[in-house]
C-alpha cells in the first residue's frame, strides 16, 4: 500500500483525559489540526498556570501544516493557541464567537491576528488533501461546530462539542437536515465526543436555567445577587443581562476573563446588554442590595478568582454580607470539587444564601447525553467510530453504546495520547506512536520536560537540606564549619550537627584547591547526607550542597 493512499489520525490531546484536546489529520504531505485546547493543573502540579499539548510531531513537520481549525470557543480547545503560535505560524479557522476569543488571547501575546480567518456554518474550505464544512451545532457557547472533512479515503465527521437543543437561547438549532445528508452520502469515520455518555436520557435546555433565575430573582427581590459562572457562557450571560433588566436592577461584571469575554461578545453582536444597565464594580457601593447583580468568575473555586476572593474577604472592591445571595451557576469540573465546597463553605461563614447545582436547577450540561449521542450516531451512519473528549472510561462506554447500535468491536478503536490511528477506507488499525503528552506553563515559561513540577513536588513531599561550605580559594580549605539550612525537614539539634561533622569530613577527602570542577564534591556530599537522613528521619529530602571559595 502506499504511503500517501492512507489518512493518518494522530491525538494529541483530548483522549484519555479531559480538555487539552487536540487531533491531527495527515494525508500525504498535507496536515490539518483541529483545536489546540488546554486543561487545567491537578494538585500535584504546584505552580503550573496551565497545561498544553506536546506539539513536538506537528514542530517537526511544521511545513505541513496547512491550517488549525476550531470547532468552538472554550479554553479545552482554543487555550493553546498563543503558545503554539510561537513554532508554527499558521492559518487558524473559526466561527465569529471562536475568533473573537482567540483574538484577545493573541493581543495579550502581541501576535498579529492576521492568520485568523472567519466561517460561518455550511462554509466549506480547501486545505490540500482535505476539505472542511463547519456544521451548526448547539453547545454552552455560541459558534460551535461539528465538522465534516472530505478526504481521498473518505468523509471524516468529527462531532466538537454538543448538545441537542431543541429551544437554544439564540433561536439556532442544530443543522440536522445537512448531518442528515452527509450520513446518507456516507461517512468513513465519526469522531464523537464523550463527556456526558455516563448521563442517560437528554441534557437539560438553557432555558431551565433561565426559569430558576427568574424565580430565584423574585425570592430574593430585598437581596444583592450574585451569580458565578463560566465567563464563555454567552447564553447564560445573556440570561442573567435579561432577568436583571425585568427586575431593574444595575449588572456590574468582575472578573477580568469575564470582562473580556463580554467585551469581545458584545462587539460581534453575540451578546445583546440591555441599555443603562451596566455599571463599573468600583460604583457598587452607591447601589442598594435590591437593585444590584454582579456576575462574576470562579464557580470552579479557582484559588485567584473573584468569587474565591470575596469568600476569603480579599476582594476590596466586595464584602460579603448576611444580605447576599450567591448564585454559582456551574457544575464542578472533576477534581474541583474541594475548592468549590471550600469557597461554599466560607460564604455559609459570613451569613450569605448560597445556591449550587445540587439545590436549584442553576446548571445544564453543553454536551451530549447518551439519547443525544444515539441520535448523533444515527444520523451520521459512520462505517468506524473512534470516541474522543473524554477519560478512558468515557471512552469505553461511548463504544458500548455504539455496540448498541449496531457496531462491531473491528469498527471501532479507543486512542490514547500519542496514537496513530491508520484508514485506507476499507480498514482501520493503529499505526506509529508519534511523540505526545503534556507541556506545563509556568508563568512565561514553558516547561518540556517535567522535571520542575518533579523538583517541586520533592520539595513539597520531602523538603529541602542546603548544605553551605566556605572554602579559601588559596589553600583549599574551609574557612568555618558549614552552614546547615533545613526547610521542610524536622532536624534535631544533634542531627544538624551530624551532618555538619559529615560535610566537614567529606570535604576533607578532597583537595579543593586544584579541583576545578566540584561536581564530584558536591555528589559525594549530597550522597552522604542522604544516607544520613534517610537512615535518622525516614524521610529524603531534596539535597543542595553549595561551595563558596573566597
Amino acid at each position: 500500500m502506499k504511503q500517501n493512499s492512507t489518512l493518518k489520525i494522530r491525538f494529541l490531546g483530548g483522549v484519555g483525559e479531559i480538555g487539552k484536546n487536540m487531533t491531527a489529520l495527515e494525508y500525504g504531505k498535507d496536515i490539518i489540526v483541529i483545536d489546540a485546547g488546554v486543561t487545567f493543573p491537578s494538585q500535584d502540579m504546584p505552580g503550573i498556570d496551565l497545561v498544553i499539548p506536546d506539539i513536538s510531531y506537528l514542530t517537526a513537520n511544521k511545513d505541513r501544516v496547512r491550517a488549525i481549525i476550531l470547532t468552538h470557543g472554550h479554553e479545552d480547545h482554543i487555550g493553546a493557541i498563543s503558545y503554539i503560535l510561537k513554532d508554527i505560524n499558521v492559518p487558524i479557522y473559526g466561527t465569529k464567537m471562536s475568533l473573537a476569543l482567540v483574538e484577545t488571547k493573541l493581543a495579550e501575546f502581541k501576535i498579529t491576528k492576521k492568520m485568523l480567518k472567519r466561517v460561518n456554518p455550511r462554509d466549506r474550505i480547501n486545505l490540500g488533501a482535505f476539505s472542511v464544512e463547519f456544521i451548526n451545532v448547539n453547545h454552552s457557547i455560541a459558534g460551535a461546530c461539528a465538522l465534516a472533512i472530505t478526504t481521498p479515503v473518505g468523509v471524516v465527521v468529527h462531532s466538537g462539542d454538543f448538545k441537542i437543543d431543541m429551544t437554544p437561547i439564540n433561536g439556532n438549532m442544530m443543522d440536522f437536515t445537512r448531518l442528515s445528508e452527509i450520513g446518507k452520502k456516507g461517512v468513513m469515520l465519526l469522531m464523537c465526543e464523550s463527556t456526558n455518555v455516563e448521563r442517560t436520557g437528554y441534557a437539560m435546555s438553557e432555558h431551565v436555567v433561565g426559569q430558576t433565575l427568574e424565580r430565584l430573582f423574585l425570592a430574593n427581590v430585598k437581596r444583592r445577587i450574585i451569580i458565578a459562572t463560566f465567563s464563555s457562557n454567552i447564553y447564560r450571560l445573556q440570561q442573567i443581562f435579561n432577568i436583571a433588566a425585568q427586575n431593574k436592577r444595575k449588572v456590574a461584571i468582575s472578573g477580568r476573563s469575564m470582562l473580556n469575554v463580554v467585551d469581545a461578545a458584545v462587539k460581534i453582536g453575540e451578546l445583546n446588554i440591555p441599555q443603562g444597565i451596566l455599571i463599573d464594580i468600583e460604583k457598587i457601593k452607591n447601589v442598594p442590595d435590591k437593585d444590584l447583580v454582579v456576575i462574576s468568575t470562579g464557580s470552579q473555586g479557582e484559588p485567584m478568582s473573584v468569587l474565591t476572593r470575596m469568600a476569603s474577604d480579599s476582594y476590596p472592591q466586595l464584602t460579603i454580607t448576611p444580605n447576599d445571595t450567591i448564585i454559582i451557576s456551574a457544575s464542578p469540573i472533576p477534581g474541583n470539587e474541594k475548592s468549590i465546597y471550600d469557597v461554599i463553605n466560607n460564604l455559609y461563614r459570613k451569613g450569605a444564601e448560597v445556591v449550587y447545582e445540587s439545590i436549584e436547577n442553576i446548571h445544564v450540561s453543553g454536551h451530549a447525553c447518551q439519547e443525544e449521542l444515539k441520535i448523533f450516531h444515527s444520523l451520521i451512519k459512520p462505517k468506524f467510530f473512534i470516541p474522543i473528549h473524554g477519560e478512558y472510561r468515557h471512552l469505553k462506554k461511548h463504544t458500548l453504546l455504539a455496540k448498541e447500535l449496531g457496531m462491531k468491536d473491528y469498527q471501532m478503536i479507543i486512542p490514547d495520547i500519542g496514537d496513530t490511528v491508520i484508514l485506507n477506507g476499507k480498514t482501520m488499525r493503529f499505526g506509529d506512536k508519534v511523540p505526545a503528552g503534556s507541556r506545563y506553563v509556568d508563568g512565561l515559561q514553558i516547561d518540556d520536560s517535567n522535571i520542575y513540577v518533579r523538583d517541586r513536588l520533592h520539595l513539597a513531599e520531602e523538603g529541602l537540606i542546603i548544605a553551605l561550605c566556605c572554602v579559601s580559594s588559596l589553600s583549599g580549605e574551609l574557612l568555618k564549619a558549614p552552614d546547615i539550612i533545613s526547610k521542610g525537614v524536622v532536624l534535631s539539634d544533634a542531627q544538624t550537627e551530624a551532618i555538619r561533622d559529615i560535610v566537614s569530613k567529606t570535604l576533607s577527602g578532597f583537595d579543593l584547591k586544584r579541583i576545578g570542577d566540584k561536581r564530584e564534591v558536591k555528589n559525594k556530599i549530597r550522597s552522604a547526607i542522604r544516607t544520613f537522613v534517610i537512615k535518622k528521619t525516614k524521610n529524603n529530602p531534596m539535597i543542595l550542597p553549595v561551595i563558596t571559595q573566597v
